[in-house]
């Protein structure tokens, strides 16, 4: 099939691999990217290999189907070396009782994780090392590239059926992480499958990260298309305007046009200069934020009461807050605090700082590792449930002057 490349491991046998590669996978149906990414992993001596992607409720990494692949059981993504890999975006080892060695490699699409690519190899040298990552950041592209027509990814991610405004929630999000050198985000939806109002978005523009927490009135696909509406204007005035309270004045005007006076979005909007930590809030209507320092919740980012969305309230009054490097701040919707636990009392803010300090204690494994962990004791804390939408965004201030070099390396 093409090209032949005899087995070596040399800088230049990397770079005709990676071209040859990306030569092929350029004109390929998706279909066949999977039997090609086999192919080509074979050259260099590997076998076994398999494709995981996350699943939706971010529990399990799933093999995806595929000629010439290696199809075996999910793997959690807390608790095994696959998930080591995907939260941690480091390539996990493993050496195996009858000889070789599995490993591991994250599949980074710029900073988000879209999955992980494992494989077995006989022996593991630095060259390996070295070109397999370059590999699985080619895998990682082609993936992504490929997912914007086909539904073939987004089928072996599924592991129930989704609603309609899940469908439509998933659509409308960003990664759901992101890192840079001077800041880092991540987000979380539940119930996976059923969410329908709460929404996320973000963008770094410049030196200013741009982010809002959603949650739209009501259930279902009427939840849903608010939430739609919402993201969009805020989109929209994010590209158009400057200020919060432009952004909160574009949305709460689109929502009252096209919903009436009895329908409203509860926001957070935020502007975070990621070179000095100061920190812009409107809270129209949710949960205050909380501040983590050193892994323990210190205080609640506080503002001034703002109408929710839609209600055509008066201009925001914003809060500044400036964060030290390191810090954390947490936003969440009110479905995670107001699930009533067994007894019928609610699960309340208390808990969710509980939960926040002691998974403080343990060393931090980067942020969307902890996220992923606090999602999942929250849940199991509240009884393995979410009957109403449950999300959490966090955003980490890293400070520093921003490395235009490593753009360049």
């Amino acid at each position: 099939m093409g090209e032949e490349i005899s087995e070596d491991r040399s800088e230049g046998f990397g770079e005709r691999l990676l071209g040859l590669l990306l030569d092929r996978a350029r004109h390929l149906p998706p279909q066949l990217i999977a039997p090609l990414i086999a192919e080509e992993v074979s050259r260099v001596g590997g076998r076994d290999v398999s494709v995981l992607l996350q699943d939706y409720a971010q529990e399990l990494l799933v093999p995806l189907p595929g000629r010439k692949l290696h199809v075996a059981q999910p793997e959690p993504v807390i608790g095994s070396p696959a998930g080591r890999a995907f939260l941690r975006g480091e390539v996990v080892e493993v050496p195996q009782a009858r000889g070789g060695v599995r490993m591991y490699l994250p599949l980074l699409d710029g900073s988000d994780t879209v999955g992980v690519m494992a494989l077995t190899l006989d022996a593991v040298g630095d060259d390996d090392r070295r070109l397999l990552s370059r590999l699985s950041g080619l895998v990682a592209d082609l993936l992504v590239t490929k997912n914007a027509y086909t539904d073939q990814f987004f089928q072996a991610r599924r592991r129930e059926p989704m609603s309609v405004s899940a469908e439509i929630q998933w659509g409308l999000l960003p990664p759901l992480t992101m890192t840079v050198p001077q800041v880092a985000v991540a987000g979380s939806l539940e119930p996976a499958y059923r969410v329908a109002g709460d929404s996320f978005d973000y963008a770094l523009n410049d030196n200013i990260l741009h982010a809002a927490v959603i949650d739209a009135m009501g259930h279902g696909l009427d939840a849903a298309t608010m939430a739609t509406v919402a993201i969009g204007a805020y989109r929209h005035a994010r590209r158009v305007f400057i200020s919060l309270g432009e952004k909160y004045a574009f949305m709460d005007d689109a929502i009252s046009r096209q919903f009436g006076p009895d329908h409203f979005v509860t926001a957070q909007l935020m502007h975070v200069n990621v070179a000095t930590g100061e920190m812009a809030l409107v809270n129209a209507g949710h949960p205050a934020p909380l501040l983590i320092r050193h892994g323990r919740v210190v205080r609640q980012l506080d503002s001034a009461t703002t109408l929710p969305v839609g209600f055509g309230g008066e201009a925001p009054r914003i809060r500044e807050h400036t964060l030290q490097q390191g810090d954390r701040v947490l936003c969440y919707t009110d479905g995670l605090i107001e699930e009533h636990l067994a007894g019928g009392e609610m699960f309340g803010e208390q808990r969710l700082i509980d939960c926040v300090n002691r998974l403080g204690e343990e060393p931090s494994q980067g942020l969307r590792a902890d996220l992923r962990q606090l999602s999942y004791t929250l849940k199991s804390e509240r009884g393995g449930h979410t009957s109403d939408d449950a999300t959490l965004f966090m955003i980490e201030w890293r400070g520093g002057a921003a490395d235009h070099l490593a753009v360049l390396d």
